[in-house]
């Protein structure tokens, strides 16, 4: 995941510099987020930490996910808005989908709900991939960790005197 790699060391630079911390809630991807964004450069400093909820249980009763498909606009909102609160970040994703190679909740395989989560809004975007399981994990981790980028570029300009 060479891209997603350069995103997330693009990201730890800006994050200490802003002083922005990062919080991930991840299903289909099972902690390769949180790993992505862990090897980065001083992810100490601003990466607060991931939840994997690959379970509809733990998605329900950690991250406050209401009683709808949990491949869905509603539960990916709900996730990064969760997380975000549960471990205290500026900034959170969520990622969750049919990985493949079976649909989930009526999605088909590769289909996957985004959001990311700061404390004026949430934005929640759907994405269709190609490809086997781990063609749709890493696109998926490339894009939520792109996205965490732009988030993070567009919180700096918002603080950056006029």
């Amino acid at each position: 995941m060479p891209q997603a790699d350069e995103y997330a060391h693009e990201l730890a630079e800006l994050a200490r510099g802003e002083e922005i911390t990062v919080a991930v809630a991840e299903s289909l991807t099972s902690g390769r987020l949180s790993a992505t964004l862990g090897a980065a450069s001083n992810s100490s400093e601003w990466f607060r930490g991931g939840l994997v909820a690959y379970s509809s249980e733990v998605k329900h009763t950690v991250l406050g996910v209401p009683d709808v498909p949990v491949v869905s606009r509603t539960a990916a909102e709900a996730m990064a808005t969760g997380v975000r609160e549960l471990l205290k970040a500026v900034v959170a994703v969520a990622v969750t989908g049919a990985g493949g190679p079976d649909p989930q909740d009526g999605e088909p395989p590769g289909s996957v709900w985004f959001a990311i989560a700061t404390e004026h809004d949430v934005r929640a975007w759907h994405r269709r991939f190609d490809g086997d399981p781990a063609d749709v994990v890493a696109q998926t981790v490339a894009c939520a960790t792109e996205s965490l980028l732009d988030t993070a570029r567009a919180l700096r300009s918002d603080h950056s005197p006029a």
